[in-house]
């Protein structure tokens, strides 16, 4: 089922009921792009501690992570020290895993060099943009050529929890592809969303 029908009479991505923050989530939030860096690198951070559990669960944390983790404030978290990471370890409102905790520093540190060379992260991440003529169906896939080529730019660079399907998922929720359903309601809006955003480039 792609579609489901919605509280005022129009149809949904079949997801949107799955949970009690995903109507919100869904039509406010999920496909609509993104320029901002510290949304941007909230939302790696946030598919990392995904990994090998649902969305639902990191969603419903969502705002016990950001009061963690300096609200994903990169330059912050670049500065943690291993106080921090035991704090961390101790907080029993997120995740408690010690690698995806340190990966968020780790990725921290790694974001500061990023913008450095980039200008910000929005210009690298926007730079892997796919085609929409060239897009598989809506919510069929979980790897594009796209996400792999951003997974293994990232590691490169020395991001961790980033493989491809991490990075997909980063893909659809940023807005870098609209994958709404067809019959989605929301995806106009995010088409519509997605014609009128200007995407970052790096400063000459």
């Amino acid at each position: 089922m792609a579609t489901i029908i919605g509280q005022d009479g129009r149809p949904r991505c079949s997801w949107y009921a799955d949970a009690p923050d995903y109507p919100r989530y869904h039509d406010q939030e999920w496909g609509f792009p993104v320029a901002d860096d510290i949304r941007l690198f909230e939302k790696v951070c946030l598919e990392g501690f995904q990994a090998g559990l649902s969305w639902r669960t990191i969603l419903e944390k969502r705002d016990a992570f950001r009061d963690a983790f300096a609200g994903f404030d990169f330059h912050q978290l670049a500065a943690f020290d291993d106080s921090q990471v035991n704090a961390l370890m101790d907080n029993a409102a997120i995740v408690r895993n010690r690698r995806k905790i340190l990966s968020v520093i780790n990725n921290a540190r790694r974001a500061q060099e990023m913008v450095a060379e980039e200008g910000s992260l929005a210009v690298f991440f926007w730079s892997f943009e796919p085609d929409p003529a060239s897009q598989a169906p809506p919510q069929s896939v979980t790897t594009s050529a796209e996400s792999i080529a951003l997974s293994r730019a990232l590691k490169q660079r020395g991001w961790s929890f980033v493989g491809p399907t991490t990075c997909y998922a980063f893909m659809q929720a940023m807005g870098l592809i609209n994958d709404h359903h067809f019959d989605c309601v929301i995806r106009e809006r995010v088409t519509s969303a997605r014609s009128h955003f200007v995407r970052p480039k790096k400063n000459s």
